[in-house]
């Protein structure tokens, strides 16, 4: 008597092949750099924007602050932990002559960042306050601190996640910053 063939249930190896596959995509994942994100922002224009000033002696910041020169704004708060960790790069970034520094105090009660920056120092020449995310949004930031390298024509020619550091600096910030230097002789 012949015996009836026996069929293979691959519905059992479903959930193995299911989990191996997310574990394939995770992997892929965890191997890249998230500070490299793509900005859909670069080489666009700067976002128009009129916010109000954090010192009391700027009535506003706006776009207009930003024409004319090579400009860093830098989004933080006095909450974010990593602000700590880029600011002396900051400050030290905020001796050079050809660089305006603007900072972009996000979702921060302002006397909390007053006092943070007479604590850690104020590397700003302008600093504008956006309580609300009007211009984080519009420029689409993920979290503080991030930092705009902006052209002389408003353009946004870089875009840094997370802390601003020596080698971020040196190897993507400062090539750009000489190329629009160039780009204007």
């Amino acid at each position: 008597m012949a015996t009836p063939e026996k069929k293979r249930d691959w519905s059992a190896l479903a959930p193995i092949m299911a989990f191996a596959g997310l574990a394939f995509l995770l992997a892929v994942g965890l191997t890249r750099d998230p500070r490299l994100l793509p900005s859909e922002m670069i080489d666009r224009e700067m976002p128009s924007f009129d916010l109000p000033a954090l010192r009391a002696g700027d009535a506003r910041v706006s776009n207009a602050d930003l024409e004319g020169q090579i400009s860093l704004v830098n989004v933080f708060g006095s909450w974010c932990a990593a602000c700590i960790v880029e600011h002396s790069k900051l400050v030290e970034l905020s001796f050079r002559n050809d660089i305006q520094m603007v900072g972009l105090n996000w979702r921060d009660n302002n006397s909390a960042a007053l006092r943070w920056l007479a604590q850690y120092g104020d590397p700003y020449d302008l600093i504008a306050i956006d309580t609300n995310s009007d211009l984080a949004i519009e420029l689409g930031v993920t979290g503080a601190p991030e930092t705009f390298l902006i052209g002389p024509n408003g353009q946004i020619r870089y875009k840094q996640i997370g802390p601003l550091t020596d080698q971020a600096w040196s190897e993507n910030i400062e090539p750009i910053v000489n190329a629009i230097k160039a780009e204007a002789n």
